[in-house]
């Protein structure tokens, strides 16, 4: 998925807690008890022992008031043999915290850590397996419907995330966008960045067609698309310079490099680029008075 940061997925869950539970009942097929509310709790499952456990996320499912079912949700982008013995840990404390069943989410985008993250967990007492439920990239619902992006956005934008640059993303955008112009100014930027930035260059080039219809004229869309195809121009010189540079034999340290990437003039890394064309060293580059 496009931008399948660590923190960028948990975000969506801790922004909408309800997202855990819907994506357990509606994707995965996981039974859950009937419940009015679900609420953000303490993500630090630490025991008086002085083994520190902290999960991603945690939400607390409660009817009239009072914990019902208890949803981990760890986001695993890569294999991580400490998660084995620390999941099954996870969820007996909190259980015991909660005074309610527990029950894990995995948030896998990646085929192979999906497939370790599905392993059965033997704990040892005969009949106690971990079978962990596991939301593949394949499994995230296409939402095409506005009224179901509205209804929630969080999905809708982990729906880009994980179609953004198929056939389907241009359709995905154009429901999700109307959702996100409704939330708070913070969330809508970090939720427009990450629509945008999910499309491939077609979707993006539809979107921004759709932009200009009547529907589409708000505040909201005249600021931020501006500033996401001014991020894509950015990102691509970056890129570009890179590629030159690596192409032409010119070592790159660290330094620079953070550099460069730091840098958001567009017309600066094109000067660069020019540049590194012809320069026989970084000094040649990067030494830019202006």
């Amino acid at each position: 998925m496009v931008s399948m940061r660590h923190e960028v997925l948990v975000d969506l869950f801790r922004n909408r807690p309800s997202l855990a539970a819907e994506i357990l009942v509606e994707v995965l097929g996981v039974a859950l008890p009937t419940y009015s509310e679900a609420r953000v709790a303490s993500i630090d499952l630490t025991e008086t022992t002085p083994a520190e456990y902290r999960a991603d996320v945690v939400v607390v499912l409660l009817d009239a008031g009072k914990p019902v079912r208890v949803i981990i949700v760890e986001v695993q982008l890569r294999k991580d043999d400490n998660k084995p013995f620390s999941w099954p840990a996870y969820l007996t404390v909190s259980r015991d915290q909660h005074r309610c069943q527990a029950g894990l989410l995995v948030v896998a985008p990646d085929p192979l850590v999906a497939d370790w993250c599905a392993q059965p967990i033997e704990i040892g007492v005969p009949g106690f397996v971990l079978r962990p439920p596991v939301l593949r990239r394949s499994s995230v619902p296409v939402v095409t419907d506005p009224a179901e992006a509205v209804r929630r956005p969080e999905l809708g934008v982990l729906s880009a995330m994980a179609h953004g640059e198929t056939e389907q993303g241009a359709t995905i955008a154009s429901a999700v966008l109307p959702a996100i112009e409704g939330l708070d100014d913070e969330r809508a930027r970090l939720y427009y960045d990450l629509l945008y930035n999910s499309l491939n260059e077609a979707a993006r080039r539809a979107l921004e067609a759709m932009m200009k219809g009547y529907e589409y004229q708000s505040d909201f869309a005249k600021k931020y698309v501006a500033q996401g195809r001014d991020e894509g121009r950015i990102e691509g010189a970056v890129r570009a310079l890179l590629s030159v540079l690596r192409a032409r034999g010119i070592a790159v340290p660290d330094a620079a490099r953070e550099r460069i990437v730091a840098q958001k003039d567009p017309e600066r890394l094109e000067r660069w680029i020019e540049k590194a064309v012809t320069a026989a060293a970084l000094a040649d580059v990067l030494d830019d008075p202006s």
